[in-house]
């Protein structure tokens, strides 16, 4: 089910008291993690006013910001993200990286600052890289946070500061697939599908998408996908069956999603000698992998990124109005996505949700349905962020059907 409300523009979703509670510590409910494979267990937190450069976001609108805070403001619709852009570092001048020198990926679970604006019964609480979206309310730097068009459904703004984005992102800005050009996908989860979208929309003639899960075929259809391969279907290797489809040449782009270390050197294996490109998008759990030195010798380029190559200020709004607009096959269509809609209560039952093979996306409604931007969370795909030395609120993880 997708959540069809829209904010009217203009209209704001924070009661005509948020001045008054701007300095007030908040209490409200959240999803905490307490250690590595433990469950999920919603909990009353409290959350902070914002400090200078900050702002306080009721999902997904301002709440109220801090000193020094421009261009956003009460009531403003916004997505948070992992990266900033502040649009003066050497990266962010630069159009090869979307990694802001100012405003990296930070990996703390703490503010800039080395502090928490979230706590419960007086202990710290840890976020997940920039911010916490499994709550109510959420303190975040105000550099890591984008003002988005009101028009767009809740449902697909929730898709937009990871996932989906990720996959449109690595073809349309990083890759930048040509057109003409052949593409595979592995693992066809919310970034494949991103990348099926992205290298549809740049004019690839062919493209491939590879998923053991066999329902993921029409979706990928849906996507822009021309092919698909089902790996359980042969006892051939994935390069192997790519390179039989398109006539022992390779793909001209492959782009590992799955997270699973042998298959970056299997989407590397995939694509053509001399002049073929692999991007890595699937974030693994461990530190190495195995690649072969003949497929680089032999020309061929290994690549990764953060986030699709996307500037999260220049780039996540034109996102946002393809959305909007659902106007061609070249507009974003993201109703294909939202398979599940879970209560914030119901947080464990949406990770089993994601192990259903008709589950592409799930939703974490924040509020009961009111018909207005406040209950919608932000997307999940699974759990492998937990550390075991923190307590963590989560943001979002990754789940594959390998």
């Amino acid at each position: 089910m997708s959540v069809s409300s829209r904010l009217s523009p203009g209209q704001s979703d924070i009661p005509t008291n948020a001045a008054a509670r701007a300095n007030e510590v908040i209490t409200c409910k959240a999803a905490v993690c307490w250690g590595l494979g433990e469950a999920m267990k919603v909990e009353e937190i409290q959350v902070e006013p914002p400090k200078s450069s900050e702002v306080r976001v009721k999902m997904l609108v301002v709440e109220s910001v801090g000193e020094n805070v421009t261009g956003l403001k009460e009531g403003d619709v916004v997505i948070p993200t992992y990266l900033g852009e502040c649009g003066e570092c050497e990266n962010c001048r630069s159009p090869k990286t979307n990694v802001c020198l100012k405003h990296p990926v930070t990996f703390t679970g703490l503010m800039p600052d080395g502090t928490s604006r979230m706590s419960i019964r007086g202990q710290r609480l840890h976020h997940i890289f920039s911010c916490s979206t499994w709550t109510e309310y959420m303190v975040v730097n105000a550099n890591y946070l984008v003002k988005i068009d009101p028009r767009i459904a809740p449902s697909d703004a929730s898709f937009l500061s990871c996932g989906f984005s990720t996959g449109y992102g690595a073809a349309w800005k990083d890759a930048k697939v040509e057109k003409g050009s052949s593409v595979a996908v592995l693992g066809l989860g919310a970034v494949g599908l991103g990348v099926l979208q992205g290298a549809r929309n740049q004019g690839a003639a062919r493209i491939i998408g590879i998923d053991k899960n066999e329902r993921r075929r029409e979706v990928g259809e849906a996507f822009g996908m021309t092919d698909f391969i089902n790996p359980n279907e042969s006892n051939k290797s994935i390069s192997e069956l790519v390179n039989e489809l398109t006539g022992g040449q390779g793909v001209d782009y492959s782009f590992e999603c799955t997270g699973i270390p042998s298959l970056v050197n299997e989407a590397l294996q995939a694509t053509k000698v001399g002049k073929g490109m692999s991007m890595v998008l699937g974030i693994a759990n461990v530190p190495t992998v195995d690649i072969s030195l003949m497929a680089l010798l032999s020309g061929k380029t290994l690549k990764g990124c953060f986030f699709g190559g996307i500037k999260v200020q220049s780039d996540i709004p034109v996102i946002v109005d393809k959305c909007i607009n659902k106007a061609s096959s070249l507009d974003i269509q993201l109703d294909e996505l939202l398979t599940h809609e879970v209560q914030l209560e119901d947080m464990n039952k949406a990770f089993e949700l994601l192990k259903q093979p008709d589950c592409v996306k799930e939703s974490d409604v924040i509020y009961p349905p009111k018909k207005n931007w406040r209950h919608m969370g932000m997307v999940m795909e699974a759990s492998k962020y937990a550390s075991k030395s923190l307590t963590h609120m989560f943001v979002r993880g990754r789940c594959q059907q390998w």
